[in-house]
């Protein structure tokens, strides 16, 4: 008889990311009492409520519910692009390096990247992207899409204006805009622009409800009544349709109610982990590039591996941080972690630090 492998403890501080984090009790207690019905059938009126929420808060006619925010990704560039046709995007999105070739598996898209800085383009990078048919023997672009915030671009959030000069530059030649609004909750708190504002540039958007806002699963994918029509049919595709999702959907109601103001707080701290972190000789990050909640910090200074440096945190400190790249480390700040859990961060940091030098 093979036993279970033994449950990993959960790290005493975690920057892994801020998908791990855990329903607050209240939470919880909104998620048990919930509503519920068929939401295949349009019948829970948990699940109804949070779409409705989403679809007013975004400015745009209709959203659905579905599992994940790779699911959004992945439904509307099938939506938007038939096999064969390209889509322009960052050299860094999400959609193009985490989400396990989906483009390539689910809608059959080619991708033409843009050399951006910090996760952003611009207009004139999208003129210049867009590839014009010449007869019969270059693919189309469908689409540009951008990722708000920028993930990998060290949480970066993309000013309204430039924005609107992307878009404007994509529908020049015809051509929608889709937006990956992950994060967008933690843009729009750290810009002052609403996500109606954001939203009013792109024709398909949505929020991933388990990262910042600490729900436990769900996302939810916003557009057109046409667009959104279109959605459902490879909802039920990919797996996606569910029943009584109210249950998690109400971690959504929740979360839009309670735990959008409260990101600044993770962006503060984010800026604090960041100061504290650029004191330590041998790291390298730059402090005054902190938008929101993301810090990512270079330990090659150190003469050490983020392999190294992050293996020590965790084991002389019980602190996980993620390693981006060969001394390349990102930590993201979330719910779970308080301005204390920064400072006790910044000074395990140091003590890790003295001894990879010594």
């Amino acid at each position: 008889m093979v036993s279970n492998p033994a449950t990993p403890a959960i790290p005493k501080i975690d920057f892994y990311s801020d998908t791990i984090t855990r329903p607050t009790k209240a939470m919880r207690q909104a998620m048990a009492e919930a509503e519920v019905g068929n939401e295949q059938a349009g019948e829970d009126p948990t699940v109804n409520r949070l779409c409705a929420m989403t679809a007013e808060l975004l400015g745009k006619e209709a959203a659905v519910f579905l599992p994940s925010g790779t699911m959004c990704n992945q439904i509307a560039y099938r939506v938007w692009c038939a096999p064969g046709q390209e889509i322009l995007l960052e050299k860094s999105s999400h959609a193009l390096h985490f989400e396990v070739g989906g483009l390539a598996a689910n809608a059959g898209a080619m991708t033409r990247t843009i050399e951006g800085r910090r996760g952003l383009f611009t207009a004139d990078q999208v003129r210049e992207g867009i590839r014009a048919p010449h007869g019969h023997h270059t693919q189309r672009t469908a689409l540009v899409s951008v990722e708000n915030t920028a993930n990998m671009g060290g949480g970066t959030v993309w000013p309204i204006d430039q924005l609107r000069e992307v878009a404007a530059a994509a529908r020049e030649q015809g051509i929608p805009v889709h937006m990956d609004g992950a994060r967008l909750p933690n843009a729009v708190v750290a810009s002052s622009t609403s996500a109606a504002e954001y939203a009013a540039e792109v024709d398909s958007v949505w929020i991933d409800l388990s990262k910042g806002l600490g729900c436990p699963i769900g996302a939810v994918l916003a557009g057109t009544e046409a667009f959104i029509d279109k959605v459902w049919s490879f909802k039920h595709m990919y797996g996606g349709a569910m029943r009584q999702a109210g249950i998690i959907a109400a971690a959504g109601v929740y979360a839009f109610e309670h735990h959008v103001d409260r990101l600044a707080e993770d962006h503060a701290n984010a800026r604090r982990l960041a100061q504290g972190l650029a004191e330590i000789e041998g790291i390298a990050v730059n402090a005054n590039e902190i938008d929101t909640n993301m810090v990512f910090f270079d330990v090659a200074g150190l003469g050490a591996t983020a392999a190294e440096f992050a293996g020590r945190m965790a084991r002389d400190h019980d602190i996980r941080i993620g390693p981006m790249g060969p001394t390349l480390i990102r930590a993201v700040t979330h719910l779970d972690v308080d301005a204390a859990g920064v400072e006790e961060t910044i000074a395990a940091a140091k003590t890790v630090a003295s001894s990879l030098k010594a």
